[in-house]
């Protein structure tokens, strides 16, 4: 049986202007305790998704309901939500620890209430926490927004590019941090860039390309959806020409010490048969599907 939904979307369309359509008509569902990255080149409408989720602009049409109300401006159901979109903003002259103090006493709650020492531990911000603002890096501000989104342990967590300007220790500490939140059954939706960060932190996916929903469900789902292989010979220059020219192959692209085949109808026995009747030797070949074959393939290399 499925879960509860958390988060229901439905033909949600937003419009700027006359001309700019942002979101076109897209419908998702996120379950809860799922993990789910919310994956588009830039200008896909994610962020715009994001916004409207949370109230902060108003749909064209559509509906957005979170905990099944439907989302409005200041409903009491945000309050179960923690959020980091389009990047934090916070009091400069003050400290880390006190915007985040300030920024929950002004949603009426007790300090004692938001876990400030947890969320500034998970955040990985340390001593810093006590630095004025203004002095903060722009990862350090990113790891202070984090923090801000994971004050009162919220139900739900809606992260537009969480790792944006950290550097890759600080990316496995947010990945990490993720991994736990998420299995501790908080709710997530993220948008990133990183596709193998979203590969290796969500349980779902949702692809979207000019507004429009091109595919959801699973990773494994999603991924499986692209056949690829991974083989090591002992001539890759020669492997890659002759197995570029093979039908059913889509492209080869070195990937060291071996080369990756993006298949549109071959088999790996095919690959594995054209090579070894050129007089290859063959010493690799497996299976390789990934989120970011996946993705190229949904919405084209060139929009990336």
């Amino acid at each position: 049986m499925d879960s509860p939904a958390v988060i229901e979307v439905t033909g949600l369309t937003k419009r700027f202007g006359a001309g700019v359509l942002a979101v076109d008509d897209l419908s998702f569902t996120v379950r809860r305790g799922q993990v789910v990255g919310l994956l588009g080149p830039n200008g896909a409408g994610k962020t715009t998704t994001l916004r409207a989720l949370l109230g902060l602009i108003r749909p064209t049409s559509g509906t957005m309901a979170i905990f099944g109300e439907i989302v409005r401006p200041g409903i009491a159901v945000l309050s179960r939500v923690g959020a980091l979109v389009e990047g934090p903003g916070f009091v400069p002259h003050l400290s880390g620890r006190r915007n985040l103090e300030l920024y929950w006493r002004a949603n009426g709650m007790a300090v004692s209430e938001a876990h400030l020492e947890h969320c500034l531990d998970v955040s990985g911000l340390g001593p810093s926490a006590d630095r004025k603002v203004k002095t903060y890096s722009h990862g350090m501000r990113q790891r202070l927004g984090y923090a801000q989104a994971l004050l009162g342990k919220p139900d739900l967590l809606v992260l537009d590019e969480p790792v944006n300007g950290l550097d890759p220790r600080q990316i496995v500490e947010v990945r990490e941090s993720l991994l736990r939140i998420g299995a501790s059954g908080t709710t997530i939706l993220l948008s990133s860039h990183l596709l193998s960060e979203v590969e290796q932190t969500c349980s779902h996916v949702v692809v979207v390309h000019h507004g429009r929903l091109m595919q959801s469900g699973t990773v494994a789902e999603v991924t499986a959806s692209v056949a690829s292989a991974y083989l090591e010979v002992d001539n890759a220059g020669g492997a890659i020409a002759l197995l570029a020219a093979l039908p059913g192959v889509r492209s080869v692209e070195p990937s060291p010490p071996g080369i990756v085949v993006q298949l549109d109808g071959a088999k790996r026995s095919d690959l594995v048969a054209a090579l070894v009747g050129a007089g290859l030797r063959v010493d690799t070949v497996t299976p390789r599907r990934s989120l970011e074959d996946a993705f190229l393939e949904l919405v084209g290399e060139h929009s990336v």
